[in-house]
């Protein structure tokens, strides 16, 4: 059965990659993580294009990245820092449902230890706090369907998404 994409968008740690990857096995669909896209594209992990370029040269590829997307039937994983870029964003619900993964700030803070290495875009300056108000609102305006991750496993997680496009 064809259908248009699955977009999940939400916080570095929400389970993008992770749910995306299981529910497109469930869905038989095709998966694509931009992140990986973007690494493919610039030959460099996220964290080195940000060292290199500064915030605005890696949103700048992550939003070419998002736009040069030209997959079917697919779930694609988001960075978390995708609803920076209207422009991708509004690429990406013409041909798919866009899907919150929604965590709560005592969660981020709980999982996201290694913010350099993973490459999560944080302005000069800016604190986890501070990024977590700015997005939620960006997150909340994108989303077509918004799945609450509040004590609930992975499985739980691919089960909510999943439950929307059988």
């Amino acid at each position: 059965m064809s259908r248009g994409n699955i977009v999940l968008i939400g916080m570095p740690t929400s389970g993008k990659s992770t749910v995306g990857v299981i529910a497109a096995k469930i869905l038989g669909m095709d998966f694509v993580d931009t992140d990986i896209v973007i690494q493919r594209r610039e030959g460099a992990r996220l964290c080195d294009i940000i060292e290199k370029r500064g915030l605005e040269g890696f949103l700048e590829c992550e939003e070419q990245a998002l736009l040069s997307l030209e997959v079917a039937n697919a779930v694609i994983a988001t960075g978390g820092s995708a609803v920076y870029s209207q422009k991708a964003m509004e690429s990406l619900k013409k041909n798919g449902t866009v899907v919150y993964l929604k965590l709560e700030k005592d969660e981020l803070f709980r999982r996201l230890k290694e913010v350099k290495e993973r490459g999560v875009v944080l302005r000069n300056g800016e604190t986890l706090e501070e990024m977590f108000e700015e997005r939620v609102k960006l997150y909340e305006a994108y989303a077509d369907i918004t799945v609450s991750e509040e004590n609930s496993t992975i499985e739980d997680t691919v089960k909510d998404v999943t439950d929307h496009f059988r």
